[in-house]
């Protein structure tokens, strides 16, 4: 199984590709360095200071592969998430997309069939309790770079140092994510299976995503997540519910996945199977599926599954959407979600599947 939210439980072995983690060429654990010349990222990387601890032996040079981006701009409406003064991605990004009438995809019915087959309704994978759920934090442009090493995806990971305190909180479970938005420059940095070690940190992989931007990780590349896309997008946020609103597309996890992936996806965890769901596929909650009876906080989360929807992101239990850690979430209202049936969703074109 790949990345799986907290609660889920995995094989401590498993990494963003799905696979058990490799040994690095080599023998020892791959570390940051300087990006080699004509390694794509996923945006320009800020400038570490002159102070930042120096890193340890450079990592494989991967093989170079052309930045990729959305061909059609997609649609957009309302405001858009500001976090730390941030706004989290620009309008037409992919996340910020309004699809309430985006197309049906042909295979719908197949792909929710397949999702169905572990799990059938809709859950909540975070909650009041604060081991529950995917943490982030907030750092000021004066926050210091350390060094950061990684011991199994080097190769597609975007090199430190980051800006990552030393007691950055840590998702619980086998995932460990780490998410740290860099105020300062607007950029993101994600860890998977992170370890805060000496000076710094250490992590299967790492990705930076520049907030200003809609360049895509270059295709076959992971990040954090399987899919290789940014996992705090994607997360139902506290704030966004108290508001009242929430203005993109919600992460999930289905139990298995085909070879392929949809952009903004970059990166491929499944089998050749082409009925199983591809990663970056999309769903909407139809317009049909009544509201009536929700309320609270539920019923924020599911106008925004109409108007965005939520994407594949990862492997894990099906059905179960991400939101941030917060001791202030109602969990007797979060549960009015486990009564949506996966057949009240449908799945929305958004692009070709890449193999």
């Amino acid at each position: 199984m790949a990345l799986v939210c907290a609660l889920v439980v995995v094989s401590a072995c498993s990494g963003p590709s799905g696979q058990a983690i490799p040994t690095p060429s080599g023998g020892g654990p791959l570390s940051a360095s300087p990006s080699p010349s004509g390694t794509p990222t996923a945006s320009a990387l800020p400038s570490a200071p002159a102070s930042a601890t120096a890193r340890a032996t450079a990592r494989p040079t991967p093989k170079p592969t052309a930045r990729t981006t959305s061909t059609k701009p997609p649609a957009a409406s309302g405001p858009r998430t500001i976090l730390g003064g941030c706004q989290v991605f620009p309008t037409n990004n992919p996340w910020n997309q309004n699809i309430a009438n985006a197309p049906v995809n042909p295979l719908s019915a197949t792909y929710i069939a397949s999702i169905n087959s572990t799990k059938q309704f809709l859950h909540p994978d975070f909650g009041s309790n604060p081991t529950y759920g995917i943490p982030y934090t907030i750092v000021p442009a004066s926050q210091r770079f350390v060094p950061i090493t990684f011991n199994a995806y080097g190769s597609e990971s975007n090199p430190g140092p980051y800006p990552i305190p030393l007691n950055a909180p840590v998702e619980s479970g086998s995932d460990r994510h780490v998410l740290v938005l860099d105020s300062g420059n607007c950029h993101l940095y994600e860890m998977y299976n992170a370890q805060q070690s000496g000076s710094g940190w250490v992590c299967a992989s790492g990705a930076v995503f520049n907030l200003s931007s809609n360049a895509l990780r270059p295709n076959t590349w992971t990040s954090a997540d399987a899919a290789g896309l940014p996992i705090l997008p994607g997360l139902a946020l506290y704030s966004e519910v108290a508001a009242g609103v929430i203005n993109h597309a919600l992460r999930f996890t289905v139990a298995d996945t085909q070879n392929g992936f949809i952009h903004p996806a970059t990166h491929q965890a499944g089998v050749s199977d082409p009925s199983l769901p591809p990663m970056g596929l999309r769903l909407r909650l139809k317009a049909s599926f009544s509201l009536a009876g929700f309320s609270g906080e539920a019923l924020v989360i599911l106008r925004a599954l109409k108007t965005y929807g939520m994407i594949v992101a990862d492997n894990g239990s099906s059905w179960y959407i991400s939101g941030s850690t917060d001791s202030r979430w109602n969990d007797n209202n979060l549960n009015e979600l486990k009564s949506v049936p996966g057949s009240a969703f449908e799945v929305v074109e958004t692009g070709p599947i890449l193999h």
